[in-house]
């Protein structure tokens, strides 16, 4: 989308470590793809596939390796790693308004908390007693922080977000609408054929930039904090259950579920729709692909997968079928093996 705001390559350049081929003048006012972009717009070439699109492209500059500069016409930004330059540019067209300091009047403050006056607390937002908020953060509107919380510089709570008492987060965070961080973990004792609750005691710990996607949930510890250390990138709609601890710049993609006291390392990737079972732990730089089920550690780093990949359906059905005798069938090849060992060794005798 082409904005107001406008950007000379040098200035482009300047923000993304490139060097420019063209004019250094010449003025891009947004981003778009290869196949979208038109004069005035910059775009980026960072996979192959697209070669295609890039020498067709009316994009008024690219984003692209020396390697590649001779298949595109017009101005480029030469950079060693284009996908890492086009995040680096994007920042330069963020959708979002500046944090503009100051306390909206119908937001409701408690009389002990502390706002400093370089934060912004939108429309309807409230502030619980006894919490911070630090210079250059944002709350926005109708988002609640409950008692005691701690929101870092220049972290950013969006519209409808809500914030249990005793939620700490860092600097430069984002936690989008609908998330919920500090609600009660899952924890109950059977009682006579009945459930009785366990008050959840701890909190939520978030360190530094730290990304929390819409309508995800981190619940609050049981006893100890929930813990989610820098760099974490959570995606929309994640469950973390309670005394969950993920390790710095691990990334989760939508719709994963962990269960509660599992540990993940530090560099892992989740990829969406993942289960991870309670009490276990990943290792770092651990890798688990799409619609994965974890239901015990992980002690080496590495790729895991779990299910079956998509197949006709007949085909499907009559492999379930397989799948339900596969104990049968082990047992019987134990006993073929038994007794083609039991032959051998009659044979060695004679």
């Amino acid at each position: 989308m082409t904005r107001a705001i406008q950007f000379s390559l040098q200035e482009v350049a300047d923000r993304v470590g490139g060097r420019i081929s063209g004019d250094p003048q010449y003025r891009v006012g947004g981003l778009a793809t290869l196949q979208t972009a038109g004069p005035g717009q910059l775009s980026f070439f960072a996979n192959s596939r697209y070669l295609a699109q890039l020498k067709s492209s009316r994009a008024g500059a690219v984003l692209l390796t020396e390697a590649c500069r001779e298949s595109a016409s017009g101005h480029a930004i030469i950079v060693d790693d284009p996908y890492l330059a086009f995040a680096r540019a994007s920042e330069l067209f963020d959708w979002r308004a500046a944090v503009c300091p100051g306390i909206h009047t119908s937001a409701v403050i408690a009389a002990d908390a502390e706002v400093d006056p370089a934060a912004e607390v939108g429309p309807h937002a409230v502030v619980g007693a006894g919490s911070r908020i630090a210079a250059g953060a944002s709350i926005g509107p109708q988002a609640v922080i409950g008692a005691r919380c701690e929101i870092g510089a220049d972290s950013r709570i969006e519209a409808g977000a809500v914030l249990y008492d005793d939620v700490r987060i860092g600097e430069r965070c984002i936690v989008h609408s609908g998330a919920v961080l500090g609600a009660d973990g899952f924890g109950f004792a059977p009682e006579a054929g009945r459930w009785r609750k366990i008050c959840q005691l701890g909190g939520v710990l978030i360190g530094d930039d730290v990304e929390i996607g819409a309508g995800t949930t981190v619940d609050r510890g049981a006893l100890d904090d929930t813990r989610i250390d820098d760099g974490v990138k959570l995606d929309n709609q994640i469950q973390v259950a309670h005394n969950v601890e993920i390790g710095r710049d691990t990334a989760i993609a939508g719709c994963t579920a962990i269960a509660g006291s599992t540990k993940i390392g530090e560099r892992c990737t989740i990829a969406g729709l993942s289960g991870i079972t309670g009490h276990l732990t990943i290792a770092a730089g651990t890798h688990v692909t799409a619609m994965s089920l974890v239901s015990k550690s992980i002690t080496r780093p590495g790729a895991y997968s779990s299910g079956t990949g998509l197949q006709p359906h007949q085909s499907w059905k009559r492999n379930v079928v397989r799948f339900r005798q596969l104990d049968e069938l082990a047992r019987r090849v134990t006993k073929l093996e038994q007794l083609i060992e039991q032959n051998s060794t009659e044979g060695h005798k004679e």
